[in-house]
């Protein structure tokens, strides 16, 4: 991977983050709900509420407001939360990494879904096309529903799950230095929290997974189709290769481009769906802290959460675009 590729991504990933930090500055500016009043608490006086607007500058012109709040936002200042009363950065710090752990593992579970799926049904065998029509009939399921429907049948029927949480103590009885249960759970030896943690993973994360993954895994068999008849595939089967090995070390390769291009786009519904999985399964994310934050008109954790789950996004797109011309050195021309 040349110099000039990673440059010139590390650029536009920085441009992109700018405007997102701009349009979120510029949006919580024309929101109609005055922060000051927020802050300053139903039954405050004019007079109260004006030294609050004064506090919070929003009698500064909007360019100097912009300016003081980039200057904060990259010293790490958020402003404070007006329903929890501390730092957004700190609330943050706190949601986030349940929030990226349940993340995490939906991932792995898209990519381990997504390949074994689409590498099944990519040839003519037996039960590949009831696999297909589960296929189409998954990714048109909401996640609410979905999230509805694990809860009745694993939890409330079959009792194979929890209902919700991260653990079945709370709190969780790790405090580890990463604040993700699973890793600190295991640099502690604490085997039996790895195990309850994992399990109270499981219903969240398929829930946010699922439609991704099955997203995934048809456009991986539509690539692996096209690329099992082309003139290479021909030739190597010519030579005596099964048709397995033909798949795997040929076409596959040759067909990740669009798979790795639709998973960059339905992160995007993932992160926007996180929201929905953490509020059904109580999962004490972001998901959950923008919930409560929206129903308090908390403007500052509003703001903060959308900045987050926006660096999330572009951050996970341009590894993802890493990895597309880290398979596919092709891809540099077009980078």
């Amino acid at each position: 991977m040349s110099w000039r590729f990673v440059l010139n991504r590390v650029a536009g990933l920085v441009v992109v983050l700018w405007a997102l930090v701009t349009i979120v500055f510029l949006l919580g500016s024309v929101i109609p709900s005055d922060p000051a009043r927020v802050y300053a608490g139903a039954g405050a006086s004019q007079e109260v509420i004006d030294e609050k607007r004064e506090e919070l500058e929003l009698d500064e012109p909007l360019a100097t407001r912009y300016v003081h709040y980039l200057d904060r936002l990259v010293h790490g200042d958020l402003s404070e939360s007006t329903h929890s009363h501390r730092p957004v950065v700190d609330d943050l710090a706190d949601a986030l990494p349940a929030t990226l752990e349940l993340l995490g593992v939906a991932i792995v579970m898209v990519a381990v879904i997504g390949l074994l799926v689409g590498t099944f049904t990519a040839t003519a065998r037996r039960g590949s096309g009831v696999v297909r029509g589960v296929l189409l009939a998954g990714a048109s399921v909401p996640t609410f529903t979905l999230g509805l429907l694990a809860l009745f049948l694993l939890y409330y029927k079959l009792g194979w799950f929890p209902s919700g949480g991260r653990s079945s103590e709370v709190p969780a009885p790790v405090d580890g230095p990463t604040g993700f249960l699973l890793a600190d759970s295991l640099f502690a030896g604490q085997l039996n929290t790895f195990f309850d943690s994992l399990w109270h993973l499981v219903l969240p994360a398929i829930t946010l997974a699922l439609t991704p993954a099955l997203l995934t895994a048809r456009t991986l068999r539509s690539a692996l189709r096209q690329s099992m008849d082309t003139d290479y595939a021909r030739t190597a089967r010519a030579k005596g290769l099964t048709e397995r090995r033909v798949l795997w070390r040929h076409a596959l390769r040759n067909s990740v481009n669009a798979p790795l291009t639709i998973f960059g786009l339905e992160l995007g519904a993932m992160l926007a769906g996180i929201a929905i999985v953490e509020t059904i399964f109580s999962w004490p994310g972001l998901g959950l802290y923008i919930e409560r934050a929206i129903a308090a008109t908390d403007v500052p954790a509003i703001t903060g959460v959308t900045l987050v789950i926006g660096a999330v996004f572009v951050i996970a797109n341009a590894i993802a675009d890493a990895i597309q011309v880290a398979v596919d050195p092709r891809m540099r021309k077009l980078g």
